[in-house]
């Protein structure tokens, strides 16, 4: 079964508390929270403080995408909140095995992010040491975008590279995640399925939680 990480980013943040507490209903695995920084990309989104606070509340392991300059600096602080997963860009790391390196030292699961322009080919060194590979499928900064089409061949190239390799990495995808995305995306490989206002947007969350957990 798919797993299903919805984006915090979609949420209401007038009332951040009731949204929460429909995730912790819901069928959903994790949490998806999305720091952006207004440098690495062209928007800002939340930071420690708001962090902080959804990780007292949220009963699903965060998974936690740093979309900011230097992201290996605030290891520290992203362990703090008991993340599972810390996700850097591979754009943003130029000593990417080193980072890798420090967020497994602080016991956390590391995830390495694509933009929609990096190949895949860029991972061949590094694979072997992440737990996940996050694919952009929109361009990142901002929700609701139109979905990348050629993202559907980069999952099969990746799988590809994962398969080679013995890696056991896991396919995150993020971006665009729809009704008529997301079978595609799990058909071609990705494991795991974030999704934003596909999800927050919906009538009855929670039911479009299980309609994606049971693609």
């Amino acid at each position: 079964m798919i797993t299903l990480s919805p984006s915090l980013l979609a949420a209401d943040f007038a009332n951040l508390s009731k949204d929460i507490d429909m995730i912790n209903r819901s069928e959903a695995d994790w949490l998806h929270l999305d720091v952006m920084d207004g440098v690495f990309v062209p928007n800002i989104s939340f930071g420690f403080p708001v962090l902080e606070a959804v990780a007292k509340i949220c009963q699903k392991p965060l998974d936690v995408h740093l979309m900011i300059v230097d992201p290996g600096k605030f290891t520290g602080q992203v362990k703090a909140l008991g993340a599972y997963m810390m996700n850097v860009h591979y754009e943003a790391c130029p000593h990417l095995h080193r980072t890798i390196q420090q967020i497994h030292d602080a016991g956390m699961k590391a995830g390495v992010t694509l933009n929609p322009h990096t190949p895949v080919c860029v991972l061949d060194d590094i694979i072997q040491d992440v737990d996940m590979v996050l694919l952009m499928t929109v361009n990142p900064g901002f929700g609701g975008q139109k979905f990348i089409e050629h993202s559907i061949d980069k999952v099969r190239r990746l799988k590809e590279l994962i398969l080679k390799t013995g890696s056991h990495a896991l396919i995150e995808v993020d971006g665009g995640v729809n009704g008529e995305t997301a079978p595609r995306l799990v058909e071609a490989g990705v494991d795991v399925l974030v999704a934003g206002s596909y999800v927050f947007g919906a009538e009855n969350p929670e039911a479009r939680i299980k309609e994606l957990k049971n693609l």
